[in-house]
């Protein structure tokens, strides 16, 4: 059986952590507010605005000619893996580098093999996992969380369609979590590039001609770039969320964990305690006999 000395450390060290443990989880309630009226006010704009782009990629000549719209053989794939820069959250990291993986391993094996799967990291975390399994990891962007906002994910997405538009890349995808509420995070893939054009509704025959006002090519030419920044832009407000839900949840496990490990260990000290005062007073009454006897 421990000593005293040692379960007495032992609870203070627990006392301690269960501290810090609260304090996290109330420090990423706080940001998770934050977080979550981000993503809630961006999501009906963003969706409107995909929904837009489908709209006139179905009914215009122009977007059909778009470099963002070109299908490809594909030989080369870059990732956008969304993670966070710090741990502590449970398995929302893991999740995502599985997902990614998954997502590699079904659609770009080939690619894979050939090492022309990309990697570009938004978020430590999940480029330092897929450099570890061997990935080219492009790091210009992991520290956009440190002061997130629109100018530092355009920066990236800029770079994403660049490479795309140049052909250094045939496909573009996002890996993420997307925030459903403080316990619920869905790991999702989205294809970035090329922009696929919206199938139309079954039954529907009848093709729409829309009256551009400008003219189309300058609807198109303005609405494509906005439109793939602000889906890269929403996935990571998305995961940007989904961390600090995930960080809270996992804070208020581990605050409870604590606490019924602080009651095993001030069971196991109360009887450690009785048994050495047991001990002392069968030591006492059996040299008091001596005494007596001799």
């Amino acid at each position: 059986m421990a000593s005293l000395k040692e379960v007495r450390a032992r609870i203070s060290s627990i006392n301690s952590t269960q501290q810090i443990t609260k304090a996290m989880k109330m420090v990423a309630a706080a940001k998770l507010r934050r977080a979550q009226d981000n993503i809630t006010q961006l999501r009906p704009y963003a969706q409107k605005l995909s929904q837009m782009l489908s709209t006139v990629s179905a009914g215009a000549e122009t977007a059909s000619e778009s470099p963002y719209h070109q299908i490809r053989q594909v030989d080369r794939v870059l990732l956008i893996v969304v993670t966070s820069d710090r741990g502590l959250c449970g398995a929302f990291n893991t999740n995502v580098v599985k997902g990614a993986l998954t997502l590699i391993s079904e659609k770009y094996a080939a690619q894979a093999r050939s090492g022309n799967v990309h990697i570009m990291a938004i978020g430590k975390k999940g480029g330092e996992a897929m450099q570890r399994r061997g990935f080219k990891v492009n790091t210009n962007h992991v520290d956009v969380f440190g002061a997130l906002n629109f100018g530092n994910v355009r920066a990236a997405a800029e770079e994403a369609m660049d490479s795309f538009v140049s052909g250094q890349y045939d496909v573009v995808e996002i890996v993420y979590n997307e925030f459903r509420n403080a316990a619920v995070q869905i790991v999702r893939a989205e294809q970035m590039l090329p922009i696929v054009a919206a199938e139309a509704p079954k039954g529907s025959t009848a093709s729409v001609n829309y009256i551009f006002e400008p003219s189309e090519e300058e609807i198109v030419t303005e609405l494509i770039p906005k439109t793939l920044k602000i889906q890269l832009y929403k996935a990571v407000l998305d995961s940007n969320a989904s961390e600090h839900g995930a960080r809270m949840t996992a804070m208020d496990k581990a605050t409870e964990n604590a606490g019924e490990l602080l009651k095993q260990l001030r069971l196991v000290y109360n009887r450690t305690r009785q048994a050495a005062i047991t001990t002392e007073i069968l030591e006492i009454v059996g040299g008091a006999e001596a005494l007596a006897n001799g």
